[in-house]
């Protein structure tokens, strides 16, 4: 075992002797000409001395805040130079857990996501958010109880003795409506255990329109029942105890046909496909188009949220800010002590015009090399786990060339050999993180304990959906989006109905559109048509 954890923290040391040179950070053109030019005046106001100090650039996080703005003046032309510095991910051994901005801009109001997601993931665990979550299932599971023991209750009645209540004895007649009431009443059971009692899994911020109609017309006619049974059976005495079971019988058959009729207005009215659905999430642009049926604005964003936690791919805010080069921008100069006008406007118009020219071009050529260098990690990284999942092998006897080690001991024996291909993809895809070193070892295992392919195990790291994939989504017991629309929530959707889910920085923006009437008509094709002659030319192979 000792071997075995030298390795591993040996093959954890590795990114620390990389050389500055493989940081990903962003420098702008600007800060490389300061920092020469800085250099520079210090050599010149050494006497011609050279210092013995090391050239390298040593500062810590304040410094680079604090020195953000630099200027340079060259004879009688004075230019402003700012530089802005922007470390994306931090690039220690703690596989990039935090995150780092440093501009020369300050902000009067800043919120960090740590605090914003802490804010809510604090009401996703209060006893407010279940209470929400929960009242609309505690509501219907006992007005269900109470319809489902009404005319239980109202055969038992009459046979209680302590009421008095004598009634005459019913025949074959009566055995055979309790059988069917049984029957009727299991089947109820199940359908309702089926439909309504199950975790609810979105909280809606209006009313269920369909699902309150059916509980009020199962509230009105438990009622009429028993405010019948009360004033005709239980206050007359009625004695005739067919009579009370018939009375019985037809609650549950009303009660069987308000469950049908939920079962038509909550499950199977929303199968029948009529509107073209497009979601755009923002900042990133992906997009997906779907078909739904006719639902309220509400229902159709908690249907089209399960869709995009299945097909979209995991949005990395960090991809946004992918190191560019630096582009040198012109700037238009005056002089405030002289009113004669821009000083130099001729060049740096030019400058600009080169650079609005230059843009694009340059975009092609960055994104480009960033997809190459992609690539070339990616191989690197499979052809290490290849190599690396040669080393174990499976000890199907009980005695081995070698101790035997269990999943875990095996991973942590061969991950020192894959760590830095992976942390080096992990960087420059921008997923150091969401993915830790337990979380690796562990999923490592898992692989090596289902006999998994060294391609396998990469799946996680080389493909980015669905959103569910990212241990941070999946791993979370509620998700709170926050849906604006014009239109009241609880209303059905509309042709160029639009809305917007929100969550954090992911904006999802939903358009309806209504899928058109297809009209399919019969075209017949005469036999004697499909006949063909063969015309020769002598210009032609034929």
């Amino acid at each position: 075992m000792s071997l075995w954890t030298g390795d591993i923290h040996a093959g954890l040391n590795l990114p620390r002797k990389t050389n500055n040179m493989e940081t990903e950070s962003v420098r702008s053109a600007y800060s490389e000409q300061s920092q020469r030019s800085r250099r520079s005046r210090a050599h010149s106001t050494g006497g011609g001395h050279r210092s013995n100090r090391p050239r390298h650039l040593h500062r810590s996080k304040n410094d680079r805040s604090h020195n953000s703005t630099l200027s340079k003046v060259n004879g009688n032309d004075s230019r402003t130079e700012e530089f802005i510095e922007v470390q994306i991910l931090n690039q220690d051994d703690n596989w990039g857990d935090n995150t780092t901005a440093i501009t020369g801009a300050t902000s009067d109001r800043s919120e960090s996501l740590d605090d914003v997601s802490k804010i809510r993931i604090d009401y996703e665990t209060s006893l407010s958010f279940y209470c929400h979550m929960w009242v609309g299932t505690v509501f219907t599971t006992i007005l269900a109880l109470c319809a489902f023991a009404s005319p239980i209750v109202m055969i038992i009645l009459p046979k209680v003795d302590a009421l008095g209540w004598k009634v005459q004895k019913c025949g074959p007649e009566c055995d055979g409506l309790l059988i069917s009431l049984s029957f009727k009443l299991l089947i109820l059971a199940f359908g309702s255990w089926a439909l309504f009692f199950r975790r609810p899994k979105v909280t809606l911020p209006r009313i269920f329109v369909y699902r309150a109609i059916v509980l009020a017309l199962m509230i009105v006619f438990t009622f009429a029942y028993w405010l019948f049974y009360g004033v005709r059976i239980v206050e007359k005495r009625h004695d005739d105890y067919h009579s009370i079971v018939l009375f019985a019988v037809s609650l549950v058959d009303t009660l069987l046909f308000i469950h049908y009729l939920a079962v038509i207005l909550v499950e199977i009215r929303q199968l029948n496909t009529q509107y073209f659905v497009k979601i755009v999430r923002s900042p990133d642009g992906e997009s997906r188009c779907y078909t739904i049926g006719q639902l309220s604005i509400q229902r159709a964003a908690a249907l089209l949220l399960e869709y995009y936690y299945r097909d979209f791919s995991i949005y990395n805010p960090y991809l946004e800010t992918i190191p560019t080069k630096s582009r040198k921008g012109g700037f238009k100069m005056y002089d405030v002590d002289n009113a004669n006008g821009p000083i130099n406007c001729s060049r740096a118009n030019s400058d600009v015009l080169h650079r609005r020219d230059s843009s694009h071009n340059e975009r092609f050529y960055e994104e480009h090399e960033y997809e190459r260098r992609v690539r070339k990690r990616k191989a690197r990284l499979v052809s290490a786990a290849e190599e690396s999942f040669t080393h174990i092998k499976r000890l199907v006897d009980e005695q081995g060339p070698a101790i035997p080690m269990d999943p875990h001991e095996a991973a942590q024996a061969i991950f020192p050999s894959m760590a830095r291909p992976l942390q080096k993809y992990l960087r420059l895809t921008r997923q150091q993180p969401r993915h830790t070193m337990r979380s690796i070892l562990d999923h490592l295992a898992l692989c090596l304990r289902n006999d998994l392919s060294p391609k396998a195990f990469l799946e996680k790291y080389l493909k980015s959906e669905p959103v569910l994939n990212s241990d941070r989504e999946l791993h979370r017991a509620s998700q709170t989006w926050a849906l604006v629309c014009d239109t009241l929530l609880s209303r059905p959707l509309t042709p160029g109905c639009v809305f917007t889910l929100r969550q954090g920085d992911v904006a999802l923006m939903v358009t309806i559109d209504r899928l058109p009437h297809l009209c399919i008509t019969e075209e017949v094709v005469d036999p004697k048509s499909n006949r063909f002659v063969l015309r020769l030319n002598s210009e032609t192979s034929v």
